[in-house]
């Protein structure tokens, strides 16, 4: 299979977004290549309701927001044909924007992009979805702040867009689709990789947590049908006699420059794994950012849809503030922080906090209720000996899924790099060969071949760090 090269020749076309194109390409304002429609449904239509998201570019509503918010009429939306772009105006900056799939109508909110003759316009969805023109857009939007910013049209249809030949545009698309085709099918099974080995880290907890460490041991009915047998020597009890329940929060008359640490339901995921924590001023922060933490507390989203989003304070708490969509359970003389952590995100404790959850768009549970549930626990010591077993048996899982999440991020970035690549002529790929009968490949094989890229040019440096 041939491999790509740069071109030959490359020019100057005083776009520093771009760098040098090749020098039989061409640059065109983006009015030039697309058209703004403004075709407006007719009445009491039954169309397609579509929007646009940053992580997905363009879908149907209904597949995203069966629950949401829905449009009572489209009347006098904008139409969409398939191949259509569609702009979302205040977020297209961040990635809201994209080709359409579908026949449908969209907000008069956003932009409708028709292309004209001699573009393809999957050629520009690789381009518009791309970190390097979401800052050219962003450089284009006008606005007081970085969330007030708004594309308009006058402005994006000024922009100067590279344009091949549309020969060279379907050979750059049907490149990236072979190549990104190869890139999502590995990301996805490293990710199905995660999966297991999640299932096998919780099936240790629950193991654990419900069973104790001795097989031999007696066991007794708990009395609770979703709990089933525990040892004999452990006791059940509702969380409400084990922890107390933290409400303590900023008030209003907290000092408005009040720098504050923040860790909002969304910055954990499934294994209790804090991500960014973002700083802020008190008057800046969001209006659930209140309620105040300390070290060994255990939070526990209410919201169902997050309710994994369970983990243990462990770090520097000074002016570490948490949303007030968690429960904050602080532990007494009687249960270890570490075992409640562990026990809360048992399967048993998560199904039936589900199941207590109540709610149509966002099920939750209030935290007053969810200290009544019950957890099994056993003498302080055992717990102790319950957490290190918990904690030197998913060590090498958690090592392994870290590695893993490493292998996806850069692949990621790759993937990023080799679009920005391709559709800004760093790469000639006129001549490269896409295999007529694709072969099913393992995730070494398409590792082996993402690290071969590297032998491609300085652009793919980053596959060298793997």
């Amino acid at each position: 299979m041939s491999k790509v090269k740069p071109y030959s020749n490359y020019s100057d076309f005083d776009q520093k977004w771009l760098g040098e194109l090749p020098a039989h390409w061409k640059v065109m304002r983006t009015k030039l290549l697309f058209s703004l429609v403004t075709e407006p449904a007719p009445i009491g239509n039954s169309e397609e309701l579509l929007s646009v998201y940053t992580a997905l570019g363009v879908k149907p509503r209904k597949e995203l927001e069966a629950r949401g918010n829905k449009a009572s009429s489209t009347d006098n939306y904008w139409r969409v044909k398939q191949g259509d772009i569609i702009v979302n105006k205040l977020l297209a900056w961040m990635g809201a924007i994209g080709i359409s799939e579908y026949n449908g109508v969209t907000s008069p909110a956003y932009d409708v992009l028709r292309p004209k003759e001699n573009v393809n316009p999957y050629f520009y969805n690789y381009l518009f979805r791309n970190p390097i023109t979401s800052r050219e857009f962003k450089r284009h939007s006008r606005g007081i702040m970085d969330m007030r910013l708004r594309l308009y049209f006058t402005r994006f249809g000024d922009i100067k867009l590279p344009l091949p030949s549309l020969e060279e545009q379907n050979k750059i698309v049907d490149y990236l689709q072979f190549k990104l085709k190869k890139i999502d099918r590995f990301i996805r099974k490293k990710k199905q990789l995660i999966k297991l080995l999640n299932e096998q880290k919780a099936g240790i907890i629950n193991q654990a947590v419900t069973k104790g460490l001795n097989p031999s041991v007696t066991m007794k009915p708990s009395g609770i049908e979703w709990l089933g047998d525990i040892p004999e020597h452990w006791e059940v009890r509702k969380l409400k006699y084990v922890v107390s329940l933290n409400d303590e929060t900023l008030n209003e008359k907290t000092n408005p420059d009040y720098e504050l640490r923040y860790i909002d339901i969304g910055n954990v995921n499934g294994n209790g794994k804090i991500g960014e924590i973002v700083n802020y001023k008190f008057k800046d922060a969001p209006s659930r950012a209140k309620r105040i933490v300390k070290n060994g507390d255990v939070i526990i989203s209410t919201v169902r849809t997050y309710l994994k989003a369970i983990t243990q304070i462990s770090e520097d708490c000074e002016n570490l503030i948490v949303s007030t969509g968690f429960a904050v359970l602080r532990p007494n003389k009687f249960i270890e922080s570490n075992f409640l952590n562990y026990s809360t995100r048992a399967n048993y404790f998560i199904n039936r906090v589900c199941a207590e959850s109540f709610g149509v768009s966002y099920p939750a549970i209030n935290a007053s209720e969810l200290i009544e549930l019950s957890i099994s626990i056993p003498p302080l010591l055992e717990q102790k000996q319950i957490v290190s077993h918990i904690e030197t048996e998913t060590a090498k899982l958690n090592q392994t899924i870290s590695t893993i999440e490493k292998e996806i991020t850069l692949v990621q970035e790759y993937k990023t790099a080799l679009i920005a690549e391709a559709v800004t002529g760093k790469i000639d790929v006129r001549n490269y060969e896409i295999p007529e009968i694709e072969e099913t490949e393992s995730c070494e094989e398409l590792e082996e071949e993402l690290s071969m890229a590297a032998e491609d040019g300085e652009e793919y440096e980053i596959l060298e760090e793997n």
